[in-house]
Order: structure tokens, then C-alpha cells, then sequence
């Protein structure tokens, strides 16, 4: 039986994880901001830990992950999932927006981080698992912010996948393209105060498709959860784990797109350092 800790578990992606692993026997240290909502989404399970974690309080962190060992002796696997979007332009988001963005995007994930690692070092063994999303491989109008969190994410696993391996741990960042959940509406999307006439073309038509495609999402949330757990029972997972044909459609067209705009500039690119 593996132990996972789960934040961002009482709903959306979160549960739909804490749920398939649950029905695959394992135990979950299941998170959310308030466990209340955790024990009434899954009742009373003998392998549920439903734990109160506000993601940007460390010392709520550092409190949930003891809680965890104490109660299962270990945590086998971290998914980092709580977060939220931001929809607008670059310039229209203000830095309150911003700053609350990356406190629970980026900050946030850190701060749970911190607080397992300690457990998996001791265990020479675990696997983490940052939510990340297709707009954390490759940028969209309206979702600079919050890409910008996400690019975040991708670049601290990479290095954590780095870091980790010697001491047998893995880490994996998973890149879902457009899942049915609740992320489109309210409950987990904002939208900035500010909106601005000149990005009507841009920002504006994605503000239209975010609105039309709420729960129209060709991705389905089961199967995601079922991948995560083919993924930790795999002996060499990967290190980038891209979810949703439309996420692999993305990221091969960027793909050819850096490859091709490095031919055109490569002379260029070359041509900056010192002569022999």
C-alpha cells in the first residue's frame, strides 16, 4: 500500500486523484483548505486522512505532512495540486493579482515541498507529482500569469528530478490540456479587475472561449487520475508527463516552432562569443 498526500483534494482534479486511489487501496492524506469538505466528499474511509492545509502557510504545511506520517508511518508519493487560475492580459492584471497568483501557484507548492522532502530523504524513496498544464509548456493570450506559474513549475521540477534521482526519488511534472473540471468557473478560475479595450482581439476571445467551453472540456478527470497512478508504478517515470492529445498537439507544434526559428537565427546565436 502506497501513502500519498494530496493537496487540493476536496474537489476537481484533486478528487477525482484522492478517489482512484482510494479505490485502488492505497491511503491518501488528503488536503484541502477545509478538511471538513475532504470527509464529506469521501465519507468515512479507513484509509483517509483528511487534512485543513492553507498551501501559503508553511506552518500549516509542515503540521499537515507530520500529520501524515504520524498517521500512515510514511508518504510514498506528493501530489502538488492545489492552485488557481488567472485569466487577462499581462497588463491588466495588477500586482495584488499576481502576487496571490504565485503565492499559491508557485509558493505554495514550494512550502509543501519543503515540508515532505524531509520524510522522503529519510526514506531514500517517493515520488512527486507538480500539477502543472499545457500553458506551462507553451504560452496563450490571456494566461500569461498564470503560465508564468506554471513555467515555474516546470523548471523547479526539473531541477528537482535532478536533485532527487541520487537519492531515489523521483519527480515528475504533468502538463493536463483542457480537463472537465470546475477550473473555467469561479470556483477556481479569476478573472482580472482590469480589462482593456485594445486586447479585444486577443485576451477578449479567449475570455468568449473560456466562457463557452466551461465543462465542454474534451478531457476526462478519471482517466488523468488513472495515469497518475500508471506513472508511479512505473520503475523509470518521466520527468515531463504531457495529458490530453490536445496538450500533445501543443507541445509538438512548439516543438517544430523552436526548432525552426533556431535554424533561422542559429548563425546569429553563434556569433556572440569571443574569437579563438
Amino acid at each position: 500500500m502506497k501513502v500519498w498526500f494530496i493537496t487540493g483534494a476536496s474537489r476537481g482534479i484533486g478528487a477525482e486523484i484522492t478517489q482512484a486511489v482510494l479505490d485502488g487501496g492505497d491511503a491518501v492524506a488528503a488536503a484541502a483548505r477545509d478538511a471538513k469538505a475532504v470527509a464529506e466528499r469521501f465519507g468515512d474511509h479507513p484509509n483517509l486522512l483528511p487534512l485543513t492545509l492553507d498551501v501559503t502557510d508553511e506552518a500549516q504545511a509542515q503540521a499537515a505532512a507530520k500529520a501524515a506520517v504520524e498517521r500512515f508511518g510514511r508518504i510514498d508519493v506528493l501530489v502538488n495540486n492545489a492552485g488557481y487560475g488567472l485569466l487577462g492580459a499581462v497588463e491588466e492584471a495588477d500586482a495584488g493579482e499576481v502576487e496571490k497568483l504565485f503565492g499559491t501557484n508557485v509558493f505554495g507548492l514550494l512550502n509543501v515541498t519543503r515540508a515532505v522532502l524531509p520524510q522522503l530523504r529519510r526514506q531514500r524513496s517517493g515520488h512527486i507529482l507538480n500539477i502543472s498544464s499545457v500553458g506551462g509548456y507553451q504560452a496563450y493570450p490571456g494566461w500569461g500569469v498564470y503560465g508564468a506559474t506554471k513555467f515555474a513549475v516546470e523548471g523547479l521540477s526539473e531541477a528537482l528530478s535532478a536533485e532527487l534521482a541520487p537519492l531515489g526519488i523521483h519527480a515528475t511534472v504533468v502538463e493536463p490540456g483542457f480537463f472537465r473540471t470546475n477550473f473555467l468557473d469561479g470556483s477556481s478560475l479569476s478573472r482580472t479587475r482590469a480589462e482593456i479595450a485594445d486586447y479585444a482581439e486577443t485576451v477578449g476571445r479567449m475570455r468568449d472561449f473560456a466562457s463557452g467551453h466551461n465543462y465542454q472540456q474534451p478531457g476526462d478527470p478519471k482517466k488523468l487520475a488513472q495515469a497518475l497512478r500508471t506513472v508511479v508504478a512505473a520503475d523509470t517515470p518521466p520527468v515531463r508527463l504531457p495529458l490530453g492529445r490536445d496538450t500533445v498537439e501543443r507541445i509538438e507544434a512548439k516543438n517544430a516552432f523552436v526548432a525552426g526559428e533556431l535554424a533561422q537565427w542559429r548563425s546569429l546565436a553563434e556569433s556572440t562569443g569571443f574569437e579563438d
